[in-house]
């Protein structure tokens, strides 16, 4: 059956309305709940970090205000926030970005330095690498005991079963220490095929800026990903995997998401997200939504499609992309598209966040007044 233009142009409209509606709401809800679990998310991070750097001098605090925001705090979900600690002294090591690990890079000690002269001496290997993982143990030791110590230790418990640095607060949400370093003014090599010179999003200027911030290298875990190898290259997977540092592009990808409703997109899938996306496996997180996000800017490059009244048909393609990808149980990396960001998530659970994906993009273009009652 044909619909009239006028009746399609007319259920956009309400569409846009609705959302608008539930940004004002249901976004603004969220944020007064983040806001005051920040708070308490800094004071324990400010107070674990204290006894930390009384231990270990060479991990410093850097968890610092500016312009009303937490530089270093990441807010993954109102569950789960992150805060970086970035290191120092990271010029006596070369970086190496041979797409050996995909989405990660290694540390090695510069030709002529000596070993035993590094500041990191103890966590450097035989070969020269500075390891994550060595690093990260250390870490995770200096925070157990910190939260033995802390004023808010009956508030307070390690997260077991990991080698991620996790403590959980009032048994309510989760806090990821996460050690780094931050790579200034330089692109890895990984990426150096972005942007597409077809394509004219972000354009040469936006590009320019946005490669001058530069990323981030963070401890992460990676041996899940080791052991989907074959047995006898899983050990020694998971001990290259385990050296390596995990490239991250957090202040590249906010950058490209400063104009027009773009944020306010964002915004608005992450509350649809926490609300009816939350599922076993974590098939749909808010760094999946981020990425299909940019690329949706790439198909549609134009500063008036991400003006407001744009809203809906943007969010619906998004979510219809995010089907897609999980059917097909793969959505790469925007800036590394070698890197599969649903790698190592049960299919079971794709499946399932497919099903629910769709629930939810049918009832938001068939009942506008679901929004109302979500």
């Amino acid at each position: 059956m044909l619909v009239p233009s006028d009746g399609v142009a007319g259920a956009s409209g309400k569409l846009v309305a609705a959302l608008e509606q539930y940004y004002n709401e249901q976004v603004a809800k969220r944020r007064i709940i983040v806001a005051k679990r920040v708070e308490e998310v800094v004071q324990v991070a400010h107070d674990l970090m204290k006894h930390v750097e009384a231990q270990e001098p060479r991990c410093l605090s850097t968890l610092t205000q500016a312009g009303g925001r937490w530089e270093g705090l990441h807010i993954m979900s109102p569950n789960e926030y992150q805060v970086t600690i970035y290191l120092n002294q990271m010029g006596e090591f070369n970086l190496v970005d041979d797409g050996t690990v995909p989405g990660s890079a290694v540390l090695k000690l510069s030709d002529g330095r000596k070993r035993s002269m590094s500041l990191w001496v103890e966590f450097i290997t035989a070969s020269g690498y500075l390891s994550s993982r060595k690093m990260r143990a250390r870490f995770q030791t200096l925070v157990a005991q910190a939260v033995e110590k802390s004023q808010y230790r009956d508030q307070l418990r390690m997260v077991g079963g990991t080698s991620e640095v996790r403590v959980r607060i009032r048994d309510t949400y989760t806090l990821d220490l996460v050690l780094a370093f931050k790579c200034y003014g330089i692109w890895p090599r990984s990426a150096a095929h972005w942007p597409e010179l077809s394509l004219p999003w972000p354009g040469v200027e936006l590009a320019a800026e946005v490669k001058m911030s530069g990323f981030t290298l963070v401890s992460r875990d990676c041996s899940h990903l080791a052991r989907e190898k074959e047995k006898e290259k899983q050990e020694a997977a998971i001990t290259a995997e385990g050296d390596t540092w995990v490239m991250v592009f957090s202040e590249a990808e906010d950058r490209l998401l400063t104009q027009g409703c773009r944020k306010k997109c964002l915004s608005i899938l992450k509350t649809l997200r926490d609300r009816h996306l939350e599922l076993a496996g974590n098939p749909v997180s808010s760094y999946v939504l981020k990425t299909l996000v940019l690329y949706e800017c790439e198909k549609h490059p134009h500063e008036w499609e991400w003006d407001t009244i744009s809203l809906g048909d943007r969010i619906n393609g998004i979510l219809l992309q995010l089907i897609s990808c999980l059917l097909c149980r793969r959505c790469p990396h925007y800036f590394l598209p070698q890197v599969d960001l649903f790698r190592g998530t049960p299919r079971q659970a794709l499946t399932q966040g497919a099903s629910q994906t769709w629930r939810l993009t049918r009832d938001l273009l068939t009942r506008t007044e679901y929004l109302q009652q979500c």
